[in-house]
């Protein structure tokens, strides 16, 4: 990786850069049976999109908050990428009440509407599907993505410095975002390209964010994020770790 790169979305433009068709994240539901796997490529064209729908659409601007009331999902990745390459501040878990934008996983729509802002609901269904019936006061992100453009180029460039992430409380900049997900690599077992952990943890603090998504990216690894991994018995959890040629895991 670029060691001048100083965002999430520097990291994510250089591992486009050296690897476009890697993967990037593997992505498995155990409550569902959902497996999907996206390349650096796949993965940055969602990011791309949302990026734009975040700057053209909902007029988001470097310094608003944009609370992610969203599960450890791989969208939920594309968001957190997206928060980083507009210079948004990604609030994990946040209020919603305190939000410019609130997005918004199917459970927690209620909670959501104390956003006066914009409202964006994910229906979290396989392959990014729509919500039946969209739900009230909110637009389906999954009706609103795909038409937006497949390159993103920010307004103003994304200050480093500048606040990027809150999660458990605590605020981040993007520059520290890199290099605390860079020094604590090594210790998740990311030792460089081709390193793969399966992380079943949550996104709702930092080790989770650091494991399933940041650190792997920082060191040109790549992820096996899973939702609900307690319901899958031991024997099925190592053929997983065997198949998906997994070095390393955070659980």
């Amino acid at each position: 990786m670029n060691a001048s790169d100083r965002t999430p979305a520097d990291l994510l433009s250089s591992a486009l850069a050296a690897d476009p068709g890697r993967p990037l994240v593997t992505f498995y539901d155990d409550a569902t049976g959902e497996r999907v796997e996206l390349s650096v490529a796949t993965f940055a064209n969602w990011v791309a999109k949302t990026a734009n729908l975040l700057q053209d659409e909902l007029s988001a601007e470097p310094g608003d908050r944009v609370t992610l009331l969203l599960p450890a999902h791989w969208q939920t990745a594309v968001w957190l990428l997206a928060c980083a390459s507009v210079g948004v501040v990604a609030d994990v878990a946040g209020d919603p009440a305190a939000a410019d934008v609130v997005v918004s996983g199917p459970e927690t729509l209620q909670a959501a509407r104390a956003c006066s802002g914009a409202r964006i609901a994910l229906a979290l269904r396989p392959l990014g599907g729509r919500f039946p019936q969209p739900p009230e006061g909110f637009a389906d992100y999954a009706v609103e993505v795909p038409g937006q453009g497949d390159r993103f180029v920010p307004y103003a460039p994304v200050d480093p410095e500048a606040p990027a992430l809150i999660v458990a409380g605590r605020e981040f900049s993007a520059a520290e975002v890199v290099e605390r997900a860079r020094a604590e690599a090594t210790g998740l077992g990311l030792t460089g390209p081709g390193s793969r952990i399966l992380s079943g943890l949550p996104y709702d603090t930092w080790e989770g964010l650091s494991a399933g998504l940041y650190a792997p990216l920082a060191t040109g690894g790549s992820v096996v994020l899973c939702r609900h991994l307690e319901r899958l018995e031991a024997e099925a959890l190592d053929k997983r770790i065997e198949a998906e040629r997994v070095t390393a895991t955070a659980r």
